[in-house]
């Protein structure tokens, strides 16, 4: 067993083998050398990118729905592309929203988001704003759904 001190150390000059030293520690209760330090702000960190991820996936899913529903212009050069993105999107965000405290965050930020992502279509559409609703027209159930289209 290692002392706390020489853990932190492996962390800054080894992080795989620092994982293992630290998921072996805990996997057998052996938490009187671990080094919190570095062990909660990892734990926080992974919170951050999974919020993060899970922000990113609903603000682009979102973003090609009013794509599609909206830029009637591009609709028949674009649509097969809006649609095989919708897909990947759906499927990545499927996966994270496993959990159910990101789904649950997912609910909380869904116009918040709404807002990025309408500006986003906005930009990259350069249509006029009073086109895109102000309020999500969307429900989280919409817009997981593989089958369902606006």
């Amino acid at each position: 067993m290692q002392p706390a001190q020489e853990i932190s150390l492996i962390y800054e000059q080894d992080y795989p083998q620092w994982l293992d030293i630290t998921l072996n520690q805990l996997q057998n209760r052996q938490i009187e050398n671990i080094d919190w330090k570095h062990l909660i702000e990892e734990i926080a960190s992974l919170g951050n990118e999974q919020t993060y991820k899970v922000e990113s996936y609903l603000r682009q899913l979102i973003k090609h729905l009013l794509l599609y529903q909206y830029w009637e212009a591009e609709k028949s050069f674009c649509q097969r592309g809006w649609i095989d993105e919708i897909d990947n999107f759906r499927s990545e965000f499927d996966l994270l929203l496993e959990s159910k405290v990101l789904y649950n965050h997912c609910l909380k930020v869904l116009n918040k988001i709404y807002l990025k992502a309408r500006s986003n279509a906005i930009r990259k559409s350069e249509l006029s704003p009073d086109l895109f609703p102000i309020n999500c027209p969307y429900s989280l159930t919409q817009i997981i759904d593989p089958e369902w289209l606006p």
